[in-house]
């Protein structure tokens, strides 16, 4: 067993899984992987079990019942890895979205001092390919809402590429949260950050995603828009 693990929630990614995995693989920095899949009917489970045989206890598949939303895969994959005692745990998109060449400038950060090491499209201007400047928009305005309600000086609180230490995710209440698509992003920044732990941002290129298709939607943008409220008024009462 590596001392970091990869998580990667799957909903049909049959065209992007073996690829990603071995990208993860090929990496200078040995790290395990854990791919948590909603049950795809594309047979993306299917096609890691094929890859279990090549590479062994390194990949690892948690397949759950049906697609029940990013946020609850995560947190399914942060209480396995969690049990199995891993240093330092990262969430990841499979779509290539997030090079995985930067894990390691991630895993850098957190052994330099970070507790969260978050791949930010924002922190050095606006670095994101192959989006439609509406979408850009979107995102980055979405990161200058969330730092107007909850005071986080973070560039890019939805950013869904992150490196925990194992002690930040143990002290936050996982079962607690509920939320799926943006805002579970944010809401795992702010619990962090509300616990005084060290948050730093590492730039990165963001390239949208050529195969298969995107799992945003107008509910997973007004669940961030009104959770976001909904947590701060959760710390202002003292009920995180």
């Amino acid at each position: 067993m590596n001392e970091g693990i990869v998580i990667i929630p799957t909903y049909n990614e049959i065209e992007n899984i073996e690829t990603i995995i071995r990208a993860v693989f090929l990496l200078k920095t040995p790290l395990d992987l854990l791919i948590v899949d909603d049950n795809s009917p594309d047979g993306t489970a299917q096609k890691v079990r094929e890859l279990q045989v090549e590479f062994g206890d390194r990949l690892n598949l948690e397949v759950r019942a049906g697609k029940a939303g990013l946020g609850t895969a995560y947190v399914h994959g942060f209480n396995w890895a969690i049990s199995r005692k891993y240093e330092y745990i990262f969430e990841m998109d499979a779509d290539f979205s997030h090079n995985p060449n930067d894990l390691e400038k991630l895993l850098e950060a957190c052994k330099k001092g970070a507790d969260m090491a978050i791949g930010s499209r924002y922190s050095n201007g606006v670095n994101v390919v192959n989006w439609p400047l509406s979408r850009v928009l979107l995102s980055y305005f979405a990161s200058v809402y969330v730092t107007m309600i909850t005071g986080m000086k973070i560039k890019d609180a939805t950013a869904g590429f992150v490196c925990y230490k194992r002690k930040v995710l143990e002290s936050i209440n996982l079962g607690r949260i509920k939320f799926v698509g943006y805002a579970f992003q944010i809401e795992m920044k702010y619990r962090t950050y509300c616990n005084g732990f060290n948050i730093v941002e590492v730039p990165i290129i963001f390239t949208d995603r050529t195969k298969g298709e995107s799992k945003m939607s107008n509910a997973i943008i007004k669940e961030a828009i009104f959770g976001v409220i909904s947590l701060k008024i959760k710390r202002m009462l003292n009920r995180l």
